[in-house]
């Protein structure tokens, strides 16, 4: 373990200082003593210095907050704003490449690799058994070299710690493809070919999201290159391209995914824990959007959560676009650095990093709606609640009849006509109530609309309710169509009082 005391220029007091422990992908640590206002940045650069790496941009800190979840600081917050002491960082990858052979450098497709891994054995990359096992041989020759009979007995398998549920069958296959197809690539070739397949599959750069969709069922929502991904259980049951995505936003723990699929609106609503967790998943939607769609960084745009009528929280992706991150690559010419130290071979399993069962994300059984309904009737707290209903229901239907029955002659009708009367007053007061909050919200409500619809102001607030989706579509499905009506109205009119 490093110790390194690393200050930002803006300290005047090193009792200001803090103890900072940061977690590095093989599960090594090194510590350094930083400041109260110490940003993301400083953290990741401390690191990357560590490591001698460039290309940095793939990568991020995080932190596990209270609430368990795991959270990557942005690289202009202050840190230790939004973690707890201790102060125990991550070292982890925040973007996925999405062409692992356009990596300039070793070192970065190494720490990819290590990366890969963790998912692995987490459970985040979900694989057929032909995947699983190539994969697994990937690693094993990476680690271990060509298989040799006098140094491999036949259960050296078992000494890695590969996947969650690793079965004998798993393990035979691994070593046939290590024995046979494997033979004579070095460690780095391993690992290239080990990346080259990973991320053909599903699950590639899926940092879990856990939440509910509108039945209820647990999905786990998820953001890749490609774009925006849902799983229940281990199928993907959406994916949505960046391009297709128009907006993202949240309104408390409720999370909404805006966009058009097959020439149509699409909107999903999902709901998570917490509003921190909502406002989390947000923020990682919006920065992979901009970091894998955006062309440069100029592009970037502050985005907001909000829905027509406020702004809601606002929030903007700091750093560079994966175009300009392949672009600088390009460009890098030293000597390779040092990628792998003596005690770098046969590496621990991986320290359980997940928080809050999230390795088991991809086994949650997918609910049916009709399945839902019927564990509903179920419940007893429910039947009960039923079943007083219709009590009282009886009750009621019991005293009117019965009430009915001894109602007669003059008594009786001069009783019902008195309760007409009140009936109708009561009926007339409330039909006046509701006209006059109707008027009212009309005199506020209409003007803002023609406002919003007919006027050619532009400032930023009317710009930001005419972009979003929900405007766009009131003015041309319902309120283009109406103009046009009562337009062609007013001119029939017109032309039958000129005629007269």
């Amino acid at each position: 373990m490093k110790m390194l005391r690393f200050r930002s220029p803006s300290i005047r007091s090193l009792d200001q200082e803090v103890l900072c422990t940061i977690r590095l992908l093989d599960d090594s640590e090194i510590s350094c003593s930083i400041q109260r206002d110490t940003k993301g940045q400083f953290l990741l650069d401390h690191v990357c210095n560590h490591y001698n790496l460039l290309e940095k941009d793939y990568f991020g800190i995080r932190y596990v907050d209270p609430e368990k979840q795991r959270v990557t600081i942005p690289l202009t917050c202050t840190r230790t704003k939004t973690a707890q002491q201790p102060y125990t960082m991550c070292f982890r990858v925040k973007f996925y490449p999405n062409e692992p052979m356009k990596i300039k450098e070793e070192l970065t497709r190494y720490l990819l690799y290590l990366q890969l891994k963790r998912d692995i054995y987490h459970g985040r990359l979900l694989c057929p058994f032909a995947e699983a096992a190539y994969l697994g041989a990937c690693i094993v020759q990476a680690e271990l070299g060509d298989y040799d009979p006098e140094e491999h007995p036949s259960d050296y398998i078992r000494d890695f710690k590969l996947f969650p549920k690793q079965s004998l069958k798993l393990e035979r296959k691994i070593i046939e493809i290590h024995k046979n197809e494997l033979r004579g690539q070095c460690a780095a070739l391993a690992e290239l070919n080990m990346l080259q397949r990973a991320h053909s599959l599903e699950t590639y750069g899926v940092d879990p999201h856990p939440c509910k969709d509108f039945t209820g069922s647990t999905a786990f929502l998820g953001f890749t290159a490609t774009g925006f991904v849902v799983f229940q259980g281990n199928k993907r049951i959406h994916l949505l391209k960046w391009n297709d995505v128009s907006k993202l936003k949240f309104e408390g723990k409720t999370f909404y995914v805006i966009g058009i699929q097959k020439e149509k609106k699409l909107v999903l609503t999902f709901h998570t824990s917490t509003p921190a967790a909502c406002k989390h998943l947000w923020k990682c939607g919006v920065e992979n959007q901009a970091f894998y769609k955006c062309a440069k960084s100029s592009q970037i745009k502050t985005v907001s959560s909000s829905n027509i009528f406020f702004k809601g929280s606002r929030f903007r992706y700091s750093g560079r676009v994966a175009k300009e991150v392949i672009e600088a690559s390009s460009k890098i010419q030293r000597e390779p650095p040092e990628v792998r130290s003596p005690c770098a071979s046969m590496l621990p399993t991986p320290v359980d990093d997940s928080q809050g069962g999230v390795d088991l994300l991809f086994s949650s059984p997918v609910q049916s709606p009709a399945r839902l309904l019927r564990e509903l009737h179920a419940d007893p707290d429910i039947q009960a609640q039923l079943e007083a209903e219709r009590e009282r229901d009886r009750v009621y239907e019991r005293t009117r009849l019965a009430a009915r029955s001894r109602m007669g002659g003059v008594l009786s009708s001069s009783l019902r006509l008195l309760s007409s009367n009140e009936r109708v007053n009561a009926c007339v007061l409330s039909v006046a109530r509701f006209v006059a909050v109707v008027m009212g919200v009309l005199l506020v409500t209409v003007p803002t609309l023609l406002l919003l619809l007919e006027s050619d102001i532009d400032v930023s607030f009317l710009h930001e309710i005419r972009q979003t989706p929900e405007f766009e579509q009131f003015h041309y499905e319902y309120y283009c169509p109406l103009r046009r009506w009562i337009l062609c109205r007013i001119s029939m009119a017109m032309e039958n009082i000129w005629s007269d």
